[in-house]
């Protein structure tokens, strides 16, 4: 479980790299269900990668509920708990899931974006997992802007094709590749069973997958807290994908959002 060093970095920085806290067993799990969820794309996969050209970035959303094994990994890994103790929440509510592949030769990149101004959730306790089933170098693992997650909500853009979402009048974000001087970007070589938390509102994206022979497969969680609230957003919002049946400013609390885990006075806490 994380340490007390590990919650001060995700909260300085709002990402931290956990080392070895998923058992290869769960790896290999997703790494089955990954193969069984690509051959059945959900009506929300996309392709990133244009007809023609080398490599696949695919996406997919909702996988624990279309498919058992994902379903068992939000349930009974140890997910939920490193999001609760790393966010010292006290409980913590499963928001969605999301498959993000990409092949050996792979030239799409991941913009650099914020996540929580997609969601229709409010809050600071609300965070990811991203956990690779493969081992990633840096130059092809995520980046993150160090401590963007205090920085103002920014306008999402649609990945497929870059067009901003309608009607939020949200900000752009500063062009990060254009100043990257400017900023402390963090990334990590990582091996599978390691993983990153970060928060909702951190700068982040990723480089394409330039490696000839590995895949770069990871499955990225999301999880609410203490203080997160549902959201009804003006103008577009991408998740989540289904009216879940709750109000603006209710407790994430519902059938689409079950509690997961619940802290024992925080027994998770390694200091």
């Amino acid at each position: 479980m994380p340490k007390a060093a590990d919650i001060e970095t995700y909260t300085k920085d709002g990402v931290v790299c956990l080392r070895g806290v998923f058992d290869p067993v769960w790896i290999e799990l997703l790494r089955k269900w990954t193969d069984t969820a690509m051959s059945n794309p959900g009506p929300h996969a996309e392709e990133y990668t244009a007809g023609g050209h080398s490599g696949r970035a695919f996406n997919d959303l909702d996988l624990a509920r279309r498919h058992g094994g994902f379903r068992e990994f939000i349930y009974q890994s140890p997910a939920a708990q490193i999001a609760g103790t790393i966010m010292q929440s006290n409980k913590v509510n499963f928001f969605y899931d999301q498959l993000i592949v990409k092949e050996p030769n792979t030239a799409e990149r991941t913009p650099w974006h914020q996540d929580q101004p997609y969601w229709a959730v409010s809050g600071r306790d609300v965070c990811s997992i991203w956990l690779p089933l493969d081992q990633v170098s840096k130059q092809v693992s995520v980046q993150y802007v160090a401590g963007s997650h205090e920085w103002a909500e920014h306008n999402p853009h649609h990945f497929a094709d870059d067009s901003p979402y309608a009607g939020t009048d949200l900000p752009e974000l500063p062009d990060i590749d254009a100043n990257l001087g400017k900023y402390n970007v963090l990334t990590w070589d990582m091996e599978p069973g390691d993983c990153l938390v970060f928060q909702g509102m951190i700068v982040h994206g990723a480089p394409g997958n330039s490696d000839a022979t590995t895949r770069r497969r990871a499955l990225a969680t999301r999880w609410t807290g203490d203080d997160a609230r549902y959201l009804v957003r003006s103008g577009e919002t991408g998740v989540p994908t289904r009216d879940p049946g709750i109000l603006d400013g209710d407790p994430m609390d519902c059938g689409d959002f079950p509690v997961i885990w619940r802290s024992e006075s925080k027994a998770g806490l390694v200091v």
